[in-house]
């Protein structure tokens, strides 16, 4: 045992009839060379009434580590700390639990292999509704997807209605997914990104040569000042800062706030798309020239956040449709003209649309998408125009082929014969007899008769009918502004944060610098910048010049 005896300086001590003090001294070994003791301290006013209360403090001096003992019992034991039983600001009991939950779950959301298997989870998600088909009636995967051939083993229809891959973009599985992802980009950005930022725009000076040239680069300028330094540093883009002998500069801080721009990006488009999900409405119709069809007729919700509006009462009719033909007369394209009528009749868009080339009205959108042969209009034998219903027939390949049936003789009979008509399209119609065998062909408005089994036909014209897609997607203009904003934050989240620390030491400055990105090239644009520091020249002394005058 050893006994260390400390001696106080005179200014430990105020003399003050306000200031009354216990003082207990407290020594302990230890291997270290730490003095620990406490004093508690009460401070009273002249005005010593009933109502007058006293204020306790506690100063704890430390030299060089914190107090064995701080709670001021003066004997020379460490006492542990009483449980929290309230749940205060001492974080213990269940109080402190409750405080500390969101920070554990703001911990664990924004963990980045976490928020990287989220997209590898949506990206899943979507690469199966693109497998699967959407939209489609039970029937369909019932025979696709069967449970006596399951695709790899295990994957039948069960699993496509039950999850909801039917309709994949509006499935709970992938739009908790989605939000999952979403309270991930957040929390990172809270907890990550927006004290980043903080930190980055505080001019923060570097009192101290040593921690200057702690930092990635350094440098020494012999009989230089760092106002000069500032101003080359102007002139390079820098924002310069000066504190006495102190300078500190930066460029680039909008680099620091692109990820949290990229962030905001991404959660637009995945609103955008969330909504274009549920917020949506879809349908197609195949309607022949001179028809009309009513907008809410045809469209159908896609999610329970579809909610109609005034324009699904409007009425579209169909003026013309014709096709345009390559010199092989395959078909190039396909043009609808069309007008959209309100409930007193009166037109309020008129326009002739192709692929490509849409009908947007009152945030409806109207697609050429398809074309199909309606009908026949034929003349027999100078009676009609009749009007021949033309089916779709399948054949290999892709190319469609339409055909119709004019019965020649006994109608009634079980064994009608008549004539067949076919057509590939809108140009020419090939003619067969009762017989099958081949008759001619004749084009429609041609008004050139073919005598067939004893019956002269003549093709009037050929009606088409316009295959239209119609969707309304509210989400569109959010996905589109979270795209253009994901391209313009990552190209800004490139530029390059540096940071410049400078102290003016004597004649010397001390600089020191780092960078987050282009490290390399760091070093190469600090050396070119401190080769244009001009150098300062000392002046002579007044002594010297007076005695270069004198002499």
């Amino acid at each position: 045992m050893y006994t260390l005896k400390p001696s106080f300086s005179k200014t430990l001590f105020l003399k003050s009839p306000h200031l009354r003090s216990s003082f207990k001294p407290q020594f302990f070994p230890s291997t270290g060379k730490h003095l620990s003791f406490s004093i508690t301290c009460k401070l009273k006013t002249s005005k010593d009434g009933k109502g007058s209360k006293g204020l306790a403090n506690k100063i704890v001096l430390s030299e060089g580590a914190p107090a064995v003992s701080d709670d001021g019992s003066g004997n020379g034991e460490a006492q542990p700390k009483p449980a929290n039983k309230g749940g205060g600001a001492g974080g213990g009991g269940f109080g402190g639990s409750v405080k500390r939950f969101p920070r554990k779950v703001l911990s664990v959301l924004s963990n980045l292999p976490l928020a990287i298997g989220e997209m590898f989870s949506v990206a899943a998600l979507m690469a199966l509704g693109t497998a699967i088909d959407q939209g489609e009636a039970p029937d369909f995967y019932f025979q696709k997807f069967p449970e006596d051939n399951p695709v790899l083993g295990f994957f039948t229809w069960r699993w496509v209605l039950t999850l909801g891959f039917d309709h994949m973009f509006s499935s709970p599985i992938f739009l908790g997914m989605l939000t999952l992802l979403a309270t991930s980009l957040m929390a990172c950005t809270y907890t990550t990104q927006i004290p980043l930022v903080k930190v980055a725009r505080r001019w923060n000076f570097l009192h101290s040569a040593k921690a200057i040239r702690k930092q990635e680069f350094s440098e020494s300028l012999p009989k230089a000042s760092v106002q000069d330094l500032g101003v080359v540093l102007m002139g390079a883009g820098y924002e310069v800062f000066l504190k006495g002998p102190s300078l500190y500069a930066f460029k680039g801080l909008a680099g620091r706030f692109a990820p949290i721009g990229v962030h905001l990006a991404m959660l637009l488009i995945m609103v955008g798309g969330t909504l274009s999900a549920t917020g949506s409405f879809r349908g197609s119709v195949t309607v022949p020239q001179g028809l009309n069809f009513v907008l809410g007729d045809v469209l159908s919700p896609s999610g329970f956040l579809s909610t109609p509006t005034k324009a699904f009462d409007t009425e579209v009719h169909v003026n013309t449709f014709y096709m345009d033909y390559y010199d092989s007369g395959e078909v190039l394209q396909f043009h609808t003209d069309l007008s959209l009528f309100d409930l007193d009749g009166k037109e309020l868009m008129r326009k002739t649309i192709s692929v490509n080339d849409p009908l947007r009205f009152d945030g409806i959108t109207i697609y050429q998408t398809d074309w199909s042969f309606s009908a026949l209009q034929i003349l027999r034998d100078g009676e009609g125009p009749f009007n021949l219903a033309m089916a779709p027939l399948k054949i290999n390949g892709d190319k469609k082929l339409f055909g119709t049936f004019l019965p020649v003789g006994d109608s009634d009979s079980p064994n009608v014969k008549g004539i067949s008509m076919l057509a590939r399209d809108l140009q020419s119609i090939v003619l067969y007899d009762k017989e099958g065998k081949f008759a001619g062909v004749r084009r429609p408005n041609s008004k050139l008769p073919i005598d067939i089994d004893g019956t002269r036909i003549v093709i009037e014209d050929a009606i088409g009918s316009t295959g239209l897609e119609l969707k309304t997607d509210p989400g569109v203009p959010i996905v589109y502004a979270g795209f253009g904003a994901l391209m313009l934050t990552t190209c800004i989240s490139y530029l390059s944060h540096t940071q410049i620390w400078a102290l003016q030491d004597g004649t010397t400055v001390v600089i020191g610098g780092k960078t987050n990105r282009a490290k390399v090239e760091f070093p190469d644009e600090m050396d070119q910048l401190l080769d244009h520091v001009p150098e300062v020249v000392e002046s002579s002394s007044p002594s010297k010049q007076s005695d270069a005058i004198s002499g």
